[in-house]
């Protein structure tokens, strides 16, 4: 193992260091960034310097790259400048016109992809511009929101499934900057993840709507205390943005949140999935 990981904070995240990613990586590394990955499920790496082909090929490591969700029709006029299966996130304009998504503002905490029938497991975010302040990217720990969860709270909730919406481009739940299209799936309400075989919270503020087979208020007061339960700061890492920075998180449990920054600093980074490789159980 060619590379250092250090523990950001008791809960989540950690800072990989000694790779330039630049560079193709060998089988141990693979093999051992991704045993990081799975116990600390946020990995940082800064003062990259990759192009967009760099960025594919790293994110190919950890498995099938994914397809943007959102349809052509409704993609922001700056996707077609990028590589397929990047996405643009970016607030500058051109002719008035953002040329990426989710281009401003604070964004509620959510799951990349929680929406579709095979959620994204996990994502790269890699950044080329940002601003001096603010536009943070808060990464909450769904396992340990399941595990230090109020017994009489999970134990209503254990074994139901959820509701979640979609429409592409918001960044609060009902707001105007979504386009028309959407995406809606059921999930369970804490989900098995897979390789691990841990439970995590798989519910959250932007996209779920309802629990299934309860009564609307009884299923909206559970879900706002799932909801504060699970983004306590004692188990979220909150990131300031350097240029050059990567990160990876594990969708299947943690949820990421933005925090408001002002839409007069440029921010611009580029977004690649891995394919998700089980239906959610």
């Amino acid at each position: 193992m060619s590379f250092i990981a250090k523990p950001l904070t008791k809960y989540i995240a950690s800072e990989i260091s000694g790779l330039d990613l630049r560079q193709p990586l060998g089988a141990d590394d693979v093999a051992a960034l991704y045993r990081t990955w799975l116990e600390r499920v946020i990995l940082v790496f800064r003062g990259q310097r990759l192009e967009q082909e760099d960025l594919l090929r790293l994110a190919a490591n950890f498995g099938t790259i994914g397809k943007l969700a959102r349809p052509g029709a409704y993609r922001p006029p700056g996707q077609g400048r990028l590589l397929d299966d990047i996405m643009l996130i970016s607030n500058i304009r051109e002719n008035g016109e953002a040329i990426g998504a989710l281009p401003d503002g604070e964004m509620m905490f959510h799951h990349d992809t929680l929406h579709a029938k095979v959620p994204d497991k996990g994502t790269f975010l890699y950044s080329v511009e940002v601003p001096k302040t603010g536009g943070n990217t808060l990464f909450a720990n769904c396992y340990t929101a399941y595990e230090t969860m109020p017994a009489a709270l999970r134990d209503r909730l254990d074994g139901r499934r959820a509701f979640h919406h979609y429409n592409y481009g918001s960044v609060q739940r009902d707001d105007d900057k979504g386009v028309a299209a959407f995406s809606e799936a059921t999930h369970p309400v804490f989900r098995t993840h897979e390789e691990t075989g841990r439970k995590a919270v798989y519910v959250n503020r932007l996209m779920t709507r309802s629990v299934l087979d309860l009564p609307e208020e009884e299923s909206d007061r559970l879900l706002a205390q799932v909801f504060d339960h699970s983004e306590n700061p004692e188990w979220v890492y909150a990131h300031e943005w350097r240029v050059g920075d990567v990160i990876l998180w594990d969708n299947r449990c943690s949820m990421h949140a933005r925090t408001d920054f002002s839409p007069g600093e440029r921010r611009l980074l580029l977004r690649v999935t891995v394919k998700g490789e089980v239906v959610p159980y």
